[in-house]
């Protein structure tokens, strides 16, 4: 006699005492958000491909981002780590190996820091100084000699503090509604914000021009990171030329010569941009898409940027370095996490 499918009741006993399915993917458990890091940190660990993905990370760019440096001890573990692992490389010698055809030595790694606020004078320079790491800063001119905090920042204070804007009224958060906004609206709602609100937001020292010349001396390239750091994706054309050109004019001035080197505000690429840069002679520019590059970057203008900071774990930066945070197992693990 022909077997009879199995019932309803038949196939939940099955399931229930563990049979199930080699055709259906079975969900996985869930858990608490610290047992999932711990399972997400295991897992890596222990991946088969690891050993492969390391010696092919070998023959690839990482490229740190930065932004300020709160925690000095932290960052000089991860010196100190990257001294261990990698090859520091220099601003300067990524140049070369373009302008050159010559790969960079295996296992480069280049440091940088995007906005620049004085932690990287203060606190970053004296750990990579010790170490003799270079490194690169890519700043927002019109902060430069000034106390203004960033923008998003004070624009996050001042909604604290009963600031409105008409433009960003709706559900998101201000922040978002300010990146999401034309550059001239943008700036139109935080000045908005500035007057309605009850409290305005705290000074921020920023770094001066001559502590450009320190950072250059001490072996940190300064770069072009625009005038006052909008999305350029929502810049109309004469926006993006005036962030750029403005922002090389002022720095070409304040250093002695012109910036080679720009990084996206926000990281995303825009070939608007792109052709501002080719005109002004950039040999550089760097994205922030969570990637390794290539140790000959194939567009120069295009460089991926690892995202980081100065709490980012030791074996978060091995991870990195590896290139395992790109791989299916470290996204479904991501989202894992993140459900």
């Amino acid at each position: 006699m022909p077997q009879s499918m199995p019932t309803t009741s038949t196939v939940s006993a099955s399931t229930a005492a563990g049979v199930t399915s080699a055709a259906e993917p079975v969900a996985p458990p869930t858990a608490a958000p610290a047992q999932l890091s711990r399972l997400r940190r295991s897992r890596l660990r222990r991946s088969h491909g690891q050993p492969r993905r390391r010696t092919r990370a070998a023959g690839r760019l990482a490229v740190l981002a930065y932004h300020g440096v709160p925690d000095p001890r932290s960052f000089a573990a991860q010196l100190d780590r990257l001294r261990r692992l990698a090859t520091p490389v220099s601003l300067l010698e990524v140049e070369r190996a373009v302008a050159e055809g010559r790969p960079l030595p295996p296992r480069s790694v280049l440091i940088t820091f995007d906005d620049a606020d004085r932690t990287v004078l203060t606190t970053a320079l004296p750990q990579l100084a010790a170490r003799r790491i270079p490194a690169a800063a890519f700043v927002i001119a019109e902060l430069i000699g000034t106390d203004q905090p960033f923008w998003w920042h004070e624009a996050e204070y001042l909604a604290r503090h009963g600031g409105r804007a008409r433009a960003v009224a709706g559900p998101g958060g201000v922040l978002a509604g300010l990146k999401a906004l034309p550059d001239p609206d943008r700036r139109r709602s935080l000045h908005e914000l500035r007057v309605s609100a009850t409290h305005q937001a705290p000074r921020q020292e920023q770094l001066r021009p001559e502590d450009l010349h320190l950072l250059r001396a001490a072996g940190v390239a300064i770069g072009n990171h625009t005038l006052g750091h909008p999305s350029l994706s929502r810049c109309d054309d004469t926006t993006v030329q005036a962030e750029i050109n403005g922002a090389h004019a002022i720095l070409t001035q304040w250093l002695g010569e012109a910036p080679a080197a720009f990084a996206y505000p926000d990281g995303g690429y825009d070939p608007r941009a792109d052709a501002v840069l080719r005109q002004l002679g950039y040999r550089l520019a760097f994205l922030s898409d969570h990637r390794l590059s290539p140790r000959l970057p194939a567009h120069p203008l295009r460089i991926s940027r690892l995202q980081v900071d100065a709490t980012t774990s030791i074996r978060r930066i091995d991870s990195l370095l590896s290139g395992l945070e790109r791989t299916g197992l470290a996204r479904w693990l991501n989202r894992l996490r993140r459900a």
